[in-house]
């Protein structure tokens, strides 16, 4: 990045950073540090590894029929993740139980698994169905970039694996560090995936959004994933399944000094191997205008809010977020 320092639009850039991290650091709404950054990677770097073995010697299917007693233990002994589903599929009208727990830690650990297969390139296993694909194949022709908005619902593996096969470079902004076991077990499975990450450090330096914005300007597709706030960034409040909750104003900013289209993208798992890519159209440019910023980032937020809430009534079973979403009040 030594070069691009001296670039005038890298310094334009990094001006604006600095001037948002400025602002935000005397803002009132930073959070402090949020329950799914605390939670505990669970299993071992050689239980996964076992897994991954089982799988690749008797196939995806008996390795899934293997999930089912894994996703029974973690359902019976996690109470905060029994917790967490219940309160959400009561906002979405549904009757809490064991079973719609036990199904959505499944669910989970069934992508989880895939994501073995999609990083291996083994697309045979799967049925994928593309809605609003045509957006990303005219952003492949006019050699465009873009902003991918998503969440944690679903499987961001299985877009990315798609991405790849159909030639539409993306690069995901993610935070691995509770998940350094499994992510360890992928990057070996594909030592070059590693390169197209661009991980969130605590910090979010400087740095950090010069690379986001050179892997912009060689056409990658940035996906970011938008349900989950950092610490000591800015948040936003929308209400979100009848009830308020914050979000990362951090992907609204990020998108506005790239001014790139955005989209808001997931990968519903919808069993067997039959998974539901969504690309929707959310944005020919983020606008911050001076003065009402914070307003504006609030009509994005809530948008995204709406685009989520939608989708996850769809494919109840996919929403992975293992924790309190919902703000609390003091």
């Amino acid at each position: 990045m030594s070069s691009g320092a001296q670039d005038p639009r890298a310094l334009e850039l990094r001006g604006r950073i600095l001037r948002h991290r400025a602002s935000a650091s005397s803002d009132a709404s930073q959070p402090a540090e949020p329950e799914w950054r605390a939670m505990k990677e669970r299993g071992s770097v050689l239980g996964i590894k076992a897994l991954v073995v089982f799988a690749t010697m008797f196939g995806r299917w008996p390795a899934h029929l293997v999930l089912y007693v894994v996703a029974l233990y973690y359902t019976v002994f996690s109470t905060r993740a029994r917790r967490s589903v219940h309160r959400f599929r009561a906002h979405l009208g549904l009757e809490p139980s064991f079973f719609a727990a036990y199904r959505t830690v499944l669910r989970f650990a069934q992508c989880s698994l895939d994501a073995l297969f999609h990083m291996r390139g083994k697309l045979e296993h799967f049925h994928v169905t593309r809605n609003g694909h045509h957006h990303l194949e005219a952003l492949r022709e006019g050699g465009e970039s873009a902003v991918l908005l998503g969440a944690h619902l679903g499987s961001i593996y299985a877009l990315r694996t798609q991405s790849r096969a159909e030639d539409l470079p993306l690069v995901p902004v993610v935070y691995t560090k509770n998940a350094r076991r499994f992510n360890q077990v992928l990057s070996e499975l594909d030592p070059s995936s590693t390169t197209r990450l661009i991980e969130i450090g605590d910090g979010g330096d400087v740095d950090f959004m010069l690379a986001i914005r050179e892997r912009a300007e060689q056409g990658a597709l940035i996906a970011i994933l938008g349900d989950r706030t950092q610490p000591g960034a800015k948040t936003v409040e929308v209400e979100f399944l009848g009830e308020r909750a914050l979000l990362p104003a951090g992907p609204y900013v990020l998108a506005s000094l790239l001014r790139l289209p955005v989209y808001f993208t997931v990968g519903l798992y919808r069993g067997g191997g039959h998974y539901e890519l969504h690309c929707i159209p959310f944005a020919d440019r983020i606008e911050l205008p001076r003065g009402r910023r914070d307003e504006a980032i609030a009509a994005y937020a809530q948008r995204y809010a709406d685009l989520l809430a939608e989708m996850a009534r769809s494919a109840p079973d996919n929403w992975f977020n293992f924790f309190d979403f919902w703000k609390r009040d003091a």
